[in-house]
């Protein structure tokens, strides 16, 4: 389907210039039937990126930018992913508050969305009790009740909010990068999750991130019929270099592929390690994206873009999309202030066009 024609189909949702989202403006409207093929068994091979404008309480919650949609849908591609920290929407003296005006920005980011025909993903960056972020939560999603109540109980806000938004339009991705928690414990706190979401609005597609910041399949979420997302950061040594939040300042100048002492990292072990272990889950009947990826501007640029076509080559031989971090910033397209790239001026940014170059050949 072609961007005019996704458009045309999308207006019937759309009331006087606004997307047909919220409460107030879909109460008693019938809920959507459900699709013949359920997405959450075979994602399309959505492509795009993440866009950090809530990511980390206080100093990322600013509004989105329509800019970045235009540009990422004239470009060709056709998915991003909002990585949110609950605390920009949260009142801090009460976790059951929500703040309509950050949520508003939030309904403004679907409504872009549909009018450039991106499929939205909200993802949790930082959820009730849970983030891979400093500071850590002071509650534990995993064995608190208090945590998991609040968790629930902010997704089934976002499932009423948007009931009635096609699930081909928008995704709820429950919690980023889930780690040092058991696959059962993981699992039910996800089911809750689910359970709440599936209560206000039965056919929205969900997604759960992979065990250990996203690096292992979880079949134990299997049962839930929602798809699950990988990473594509291996090897770290590459995506990265000189990354302060990982200590990486004294890791040695990397080359792809890359030598491991007497190992060979390359497209093979990739294969190897990081697609037939999520292929099993796919071939499943799971559908599977990739919700992060790319490289730090640390790594030297020829190294980041050899590395990144072959990740790339791998994931559309198994039918998989991608979601680059970021789009502007230090692993994107816009302004990444890397050394060694010859950057293109692009409507007063810096444009790493060989990068986008290559992700649009995939």
């Amino acid at each position: 389907m072609n961007r005019r024609h996704f458009l045309r189909l999308s207006a019937g949702g759309i009331v006087g210039g606004t997307l047909a989202i919220g409460p107030r403006i879909l109460a008693g409207e019938p809920a959507p039937k459900p699709t013949q093929h359920p997405l959450w068994k075979k994602l399309p091979r959505w492509r795009g990126f993440n866009l950090v404008e809530k990511f980390m309480f206080p100093s990322r919650n600013k509004p989105f930018v329509e800019q970045d949609f235009q540009w990422m849908a004239d470009w060709g591609f056709d998915f991003v992913r909002l990585p949110m920290d609950y605390r920009c929407w949260t009142d801090p003296k009460d976790p059951y508050k929500l703040i309509e005006k950050t949520l508003a920005e939030i309904d403004q980011a679907v409504e872009w969305g549909r009018k450039y025909g991106i499929h939205v993903c909200l993802n949790f960056h930082r959820a009730p009790g849970y983030t891979v972020a400093r500071p850590p939560e002071k509650l534990n999603l995993w064995k608190d009740e208090e945590a998991q109540k609040q968790f629930a109980f902010h997704w089934a806000a976002f499932a009423r909010r948007y009931r009635g938004v096609k699930p081909e339009h928008l995704s709820l991705n429950l919690v980023n990068e889930p780690a040092g928690v058991s696959p059962e414990d993981y699992a039910k706190v996800a089911r809750r999750a689910v359970d709440a979401i599936r209560k206000e609005d039965p056919q929205r597609l969900i997604i759960a991130d992979g065990r250990q910041w996203g690096r292992e399949p979880v079949w134990e979420l299997v049962p839930l019929e929602i798809a699950q997302s990988t990473r594509g950061y291996e090897p770290m040594q590459i995506s990265h270099y000189q990354a302060s939040w990982v200590n990486a300042q004294g890791w040695p100048l990397p080359t792809w592929p890359l030598k491991r002492g007497n190992q060979t990292i390359d497209r093979q072990w990739l294969r190897q390690d990081r697609i037939e272990p999520w292929k099993k889950l796919a071939d499943a009947g799971v559908g599977v994206h990739v919700g992060e990826w790319g490289a730090y501007n640390k790594t030297p640029h020829e190294v980041v873009l050899r590395w990144m076509r072959d990740c790339l080559t791998l994931w559309k031989e198994a039918g998989w999309g991608w979601a680059l971090w970021n789009f502007r910033g230090s692993f994107g397209v816009l302004d990444s202030d890397r050394t060694d790239v010859a950057y293109e001026d692009f409507h007063g940014h810096k444009l790493d066009r060989k990068m986008l170059d290559l992700l649009r050949e995939f």
